[in-house]
């Protein structure tokens, strides 16, 4: 069973248009739609925006699915200019980067008394998810690197270069670190996956509007050949 979140209506609206046999059970205030999606068994949800509706709708999905994997697909601001709007990045690990214990002698991001230092992808669902978009989304370019995840929409150009100094992060967003947090704790394999919408600077709330579907459009094509593949 493979459990996909999306933090907005608008991420995984088009994903439930396309499933079959659906079984939608309300529980932590969230839909979870139950179904099949391109021959997968797989339960599709809206999480929310933020780290604590993220890790909540995670963790609903272990207990009362018993999913196999999570898959986080969604939207970010990158922080590398290689990446451009419109391109994929898939997640190798996460960090939360509002994570600040530094008054007690940790490194920014880091968790206390947590072995890891940041969340660690699957890397065969990363390489799955590599594959699909290269097929479906030829005309976009795939990257894969470090998310950093924060409640915070970052916009200006002096927190982006702090990201990017202290966490080398390829893209910034609001939730997959969490739901890479929870799933780590339950050891259940994970993947975050992000469509870029914006350069998370000062264009930022001008790219947004603009970028955000044909963002999710990406997103969307690479979900379904992934779940393919995976049934």
């Amino acid at each position: 069973m493979l459990g996909i979140i999306g933090a907005m209506d608008s991420e995984v609206a088009k994903l439930k248009e396309l499933m079959t046999d659906v079984t939608v059970t309300k529980a932590a205030s969230m839909e979870f739609y139950e179904g099949k999606l391109n021959g997968a068994d797989a339960v599709v949800v809206r999480a929310g925006v933020g780290k604590v509706n993220a890790a909540c709708c995670t963790q609903t999905l272990i207990d009362r699915f018993a999913v196999s994997c999570v898959i986080n697909t969604g939207i970010a601001g990158s922080l590398q200019a290689k990446i451009d709007i419109g391109d994929i990045v898939l997640a190798t690990d996460a960090v939360e980067h509002d994570m600040d214990v530094a008054a007690l002698g940790y490194a920014p991001g880091k968790i206390p008394d947590m072995e890891a230092e940041s969340f660690a992808a699957d890397e065969k669902l990363r390489k799955t998810a590599k594959e699909s978009c290269e097929k479906v989304n030829p005309d976009i370019h795939v990257f894969e690197g470090r998310i950093v995840t924060g409640d915070q929409f970052i916009s200006g150009k002096e927190k982006k270069e702090w990201l990017v100094k202290t966490f080398d992060g390829c893209c910034t967003e609001m939730e997959g670190a969490a739901i890479a947090h929870a799933a780590y704790l339950n050891h259940v394999p994970f993947l975050i996956v992000r469509a870029i919408s914006d350069k998370a600077d000062d264009s930022a709330q001008m790219d947004y509007p603009t970028f955000e579907a044909k963002a999710i459009e990406h997103s969307v094509r690479l979900i379904i050949e992934m779940a393919g593949r995976l049934a």
